[in-house]
This record gives structure tokens, sequence and C-alpha cells, in this order.
């Protein structure tokens, strides 16, 4: 009996790459693998739905879900997570605490990007800054123009300009036109040798750590969607898809562990897994909605606060129905 052969969209990471050098198969599917840039993937999936199963920004796919709009479901399967207080970026020469970022102007690439929905939500329930206290400046990081991928209805109390023709947000933050800077990726190399720009947070790690010990929150960046045809015509795939990555990222964090002869090009790699299983627990990268609930909540909220999503969205609406009880792999 022949396997479905799918299209698969997904980034180049230890937890994807068990599945694409094919130690790791996915039950009845003869996978098509491409290893895409976020960019190029999310644009692709919501503007054309180029692939049968592809990594997701999980805004992007709330602002569609909410309106019924989207072409994919998701599984909870969470390719990117990353606490995001090393996102923000300001001019150290003005601002030297979060509450000084009320009344000045801040570049972003795009206002409903995942990251900068964490940023901002970080901002309001932490340090009171809200999303209406800052003018948003919008444009590209290191070319200019960048658009929003999806059309937004934002409150009308939350200011959004576009950036100069020309003009890159790294460009604006390097002359001093705007105040600050939040996005996935740091500005440009120009800009980060200026010695007045640097992360808000003096250390941002120990920020994110006692942000997490305070709320349990880890963020959740991207998710995995299926093409909704494709999940209502082959029941058992969702469930196959979050077995597979699952036992992909196992595989991943096996390697990660034997430290014989280090898989990661950084030193010290024994002692930051140590400290991150002692701070988050021994899965600490967790897939599968009962450990993300909280997570999840707090997203949810965030991204309708922010205007982005049309509705305030249930975590038990998120995902395919056979994918909220997970089994063990």
């Amino acid at each position: 009996m022949s396997k479905v052969q799918l299209s698969i969209a997904m980034g180049d990471y230890d937890r994807t790459r068990a599945l694409f050098d094919g130690r790791v198969q996915i039950d009845g599917v003869d996978p098509v693998y491409m290893l895409l840039s976020p960019e190029e993937m999310f644009f692709r999936a919501m503007r054309s739905q180029d692939f049968d199963v592809t990594e997701l920004s999980l805004s992007s796919y709330l602002v569609k879900h909410s309106k019924g709009e989207c072409p994919y479901v998701a599984i909870p399967v969470f390719l990117s997570r990353a606490f995001r207080h090393t996102s923000i970026y300001v001019r150290k020469d003005r601002i030297k605490r979060p509450e000084d970022l009320k009344g000045k102007r801040v570049g972003l690439p795009e206002y409903q990007l995942t990251a900068n929905v964490w940023a901002r939500s970080i901002l309001q329930d932490d340090y009171g800054v809200r999303p209406e206290d800052i003018t948003w400046v919008r444009g590209g990081i290191e070319t200019p123009g960048r658009p929003e991928k999806i059309k937004l209805e934002l409150p009308a109390n939350v200011h959004v300009e576009p950036a100069p023709d020309g003009t890159t947000i790294s460009e604006l933050l390097d002359r001093g036109e705007i105040d600050g800077f939040i996005g996935p990726r740091p500005p440009s190399r120009q800009a980060l040798k200026n010695p007045d720009i640097g992360w808000l947070f003096d250390d941002p790690t120990a920020v994110a750590k006692d942000y997490y010990r305070r709320t349990g929150v880890f963020p959740i960046m991207h998710v995995v969607g299926i093409r909704k045809e494709l999940a209502e015509h082959h029941a058992w795939l969702p469930g196959a898809l979050l077995k597979a990555f699952t036992q992909s990222k196992a595989a991943a964090l096996e390697l990660l562990a034997d430290t014989s002869a280090t898989k990661v090009t950084l030193p010290f790699v024994e002692e930051q897994l140590k400290a991150a299983r002692q701070t988050m627990g021994e899965d600490y990268w967790s897939y599968g909605v009962a450990a993300a609930r909280k997570t999840l909540e707090t997203f949810v909220r965030h991204h309708h606060s922010q205007g982005l999503s049309a509705r305030l969205v249930s975590v038990d609406e998120i995902f395919h129905p056979s994918t909220y009880e997970t089994f063990s792999v």
C-alpha cells in the first residue's frame, strides 16, 4: 500500500534533523522536506498555501484562525520557543528602564510578529507599558519597505506608522530617530556597533529566568500546521505528525546530552543544559497542550488585547482535536 506524499516545510533545527535525515519516519507518509527560513515559509503558507504541512507563526495562525480563515489546522508541536527579553533594543543614552519607553518611538518589522506580541506582553504585564503608550514605526530590519504579511485591523488608540521610504528601522535606531527596536532578529551589524544601542535589559537571561519562575511561561513562537482538507481526509495524520515530531525532538535532546563530543558549536554546553533543567525541569521544551496551557493562555489573552485576533480564542480550539491527548513516544 502506497504512502501519502506530503510537502513539509520546516526550519533547519536540531529538533527536526532526525526527520530530515530519515532517522525518524512519519507513519503512513512519504515526505518531501524543505528547510526554509521563517520569513519564506510564513509568507508562502499564508499567501499561497504552498505546503501540505508547514511551520507557522503562532500569531499569524491566530489572526487567521480567529476569523475562521486559516487554511491550516495546528498541532501542538512548538518548533520555536524563546524568551523575548533579548528582542528589545533601545537607545541606552535615553532609555534607562522599561518605563522610559512610554511616549517613545519604537521600530518593528511587523506589528503582528509573534516575538513582538510576546515582547509587548512582557512590557505590559511586568512594567505597565501598554501598546498604546508607544508609537510603532514599521519597516525592514536590513531592507526597506517590509509590509505586514496579514492585513490587520488594530484598535484606534494603537498608532503604527511606516518608516520613511528607503529607510530601515536599523538605520533609524542608529541615527537616533527612534528610541527602541523590537524584533525576532537583532538590528543590523552597523547599528550594533553604536555604543549607545543595546539590550533594554542589561542581563536578559537573569530577567527571563525570574519571569519564568514567577509565571511558568516559556514563550511559544511557532506551531506546525496541516492543510485542513488533509486532516479531514486522513484522520490519522495529525497524530502521526505529532508522534514523529516528538520523536525527532527526543533524538535531538539525546545527542545534546552526549557531551563526549559536543554537537553544538558552543562552549559550556553541559553547564547551560544543567541550568535549563534546574530552572525549567527535565522536559524544558515540551510539546503538547497540557504542559503549555499557561503559556498559550497568556499568549491568546495578549494577542486579543493587542487587537490582533478578532475574538478571544480558547486554547481548547487552537489545535486539531485528536492532538489534545498525547501518548508516550
